[in-house]
């Protein structure tokens, strides 16, 4: 029976889990988040909770105390010189764990665990971008809608178009279709015209052809 020995051995002797939770503490405040099994998670909050209460006292003998238990000296003075202004409002609850799955090859519970220092500048970020939002989605005036409407309502048509039925034309449609063909038969005709002038051209040359062979053959007859 384990009476009134609080804490986990986490499969260690005394030195060997002592050497385990100041090198967690102190990945920790260095990282601000780190990731490890979920039993050991659970052990080094508490430790992680206390270096933050001496930090928030911030004498010497507490800076003295966390140097002594940290494994490096730049990161004890980070927490005292840094983060030590965001944990003073808040009256516990500094450290937080979400679990991560399982590790593959011995399947153990992963977990990570983070400062809550991490989360500040995330929801001060994202409040400023709800309020720049807000401030873009200004309401429209009902003038500017009546303006809006008329845009884009149809202009109505003239009343001679709406007194023409749908099977019949206009006098300039007429018109423009009348000089459309008119067109077409003039071209039509000189295109007639073109092809008989070669003919005739052609038949000339024929008959001027007939003559000359013609007179060769008479020639030829009356040499002796």
């Amino acid at each position: 029976m384990r009476h009134r020995k609080a804490g986990k051995k986490l499969g260690r002797d005394s030195s060997h889990r002592k050497a385990v939770l100041r090198n967690l503490v102190t990945s920790l405040f260095r990282y601000e988040e780190i990731s490890t099994t979920h039993a050991k998670a659970k052990a080094l909050r508490p430790v992680a909770e206390k270096m933050i209460t001496l930090a928030k006292r911030g004498d010497l003998h507490a800076r003295r105390q966390v140097l002594s238990y940290f494994m490096d000296k730049s990161v004890a003075n980070k927490l005292f010189d840094q983060m030590r202004d965001h944990f003073l409002d808040r009256q516990g609850g500094y450290v937080r764990i979400l679990r991560a799955g399982h590790r593959i090859g011995d399947n153990a519970p992963l977990a990570i665990i983070q400062l809550l220092l991490a989360d500040k500048g995330k929801g001060a970020d994202k409040t400023v971008k709800r309020e720049q939002k807000g401030d873009k989605k200004v309401p429209k005036k009902v003038s500017d809608k009546q303006e809006i409407s008329k845009s884009t309502a149809k202009v109505p048509e003239p009343e001679e178009q709406k007194d023409i039925p749908k099977g019949k034309k206009r006098a300039s449609e007429v018109k423009k279709d009348s000089s459309k063909r008119k067109r077409s038969v003039s071209e039509d005709k000189k295109k007639t015209s073109k092809g008989e002038k070669k003919d005739s051209q052609d038949k000339q040359d024929s008959s001027k052809d007939k003559v000359k062979v013609a007179k060769r053959k008479q020639e030829k007859t009356e040499k002796p």
